[in-house]
């Protein structure tokens, strides 16, 4: 990314669910931690809408990215949206706009509005999301060189198929790989299950918590960040707590282990 961002940030995919105040809350005692790096869509409801209200009065503190929906993203479409979204969010500004995956719009096209948000100061970079190597090539050639500063795809422990390809592609082209889902959905490996005793018992030796240990083992390595959602402020101490977590060569090498990378599938897999 053009900026120094934070390698664990905040996801709010169905953090409209979640009480109001305890959402806005949770937000921001991530702020307050560190965690500067807020991720939100279009397509997350009213997600904009309470990151807009967790963010007032703290807008130069973060790195605020949000996403086009590919069905929005033609030339004039792709703006109307960024447009709507600067609304919803009550800034000026995102430092990084992206689109959600690929569809049907040329990109040429969704690319050219990006430029043009850019030059306009809307935006400050731009990248794509749910992108596979074939995507990400034909992003390169529309786009042109070193225009695409992130590619933000599924990563957690039961779901490693960026490992194979998309993952060397993004180190190899300079592109930051943003992770969401890092816990999964709703299938974080219980205590008792074999590698959830794996992640406990590394946690103990630390002092942490076995999602910390699952957050630092997914940003072991450039070009990886993530954005766990926090359902409390509670939750987004646990979240930031990873930052701090050093896990040892063989502590990695367990985790590896625990929860193999699989066959590559045919297709990149999205939520």
């Amino acid at each position: 990314m053009p900026r120094e961002v934070a390698v664990i940030g905040q996801g709010t995919w169905y953090i409209d669910d979640a009480h109001r105040p305890t959402a806005t809350a949770a937000l921001r005692r991530g702020l307050d931690l560190g965690m500067t790096h807020i991720d939100t869509a279009e397509m997350y409801g009213d997600a904009e809408i309470v990151v807009g209200e967790a963010i007032a009065g703290r807008r130069d503190e973060l790195f605020l990215v949000s996403k086009v929906l590919p069905g929005n993203a033609s030339r004039s479409g792709t703006v109307a949206a960024c447009e709507r979204s600067l609304e919803r969010l009550r800034t000026d500004r995102l430092d990084c706009y992206l689109l959600h995956w690929p569809g049907s719009h040329p990109l040429e096209e969704t690319f050219a509005a990006f430029e043009r948000l850019r030059e306009q100061g809307k935006i400050l970079s731009w990248g794509v999301s749910n992108f596979d190597v074939p995507d990400l090539e034909a992003a390169w050639k529309a786009g042109g060189e070193g225009r695409i500063a992130c590619n933000q795809i599924l990563y957690n422990l039961g779901e490693r198929a960026i490992e194979h390809a998309v993952l060397p592609w993004c180190e190899a082209h300079g592109v930051a790989a943003v992770a969401y889902s890092p816990f999964g959905h709703g299938d974080f490996p219980g205590p008792r299950t074999p590698g959830g005793v794996v992640l406990e018992k590394i946690a103990a030796a630390h002092g942490a918590t076995a999602r910390q240990v699952a957050l630092r083992f997914l940003v072991r390595q450039p070009p990886l960040l993530t954005i766990p959602k926090a359902s409390s402020a509670e939750h987004a101490e646990d979240n930031a707590g990873a930052g701090a977590l050093r896990l040892t060569a063989d502590e990695l090498e367990r985790i590896d282990r625990a929860f193999p990378l699989g066959p590559r599938p045919r297709r990149l897999p999205m939520l």
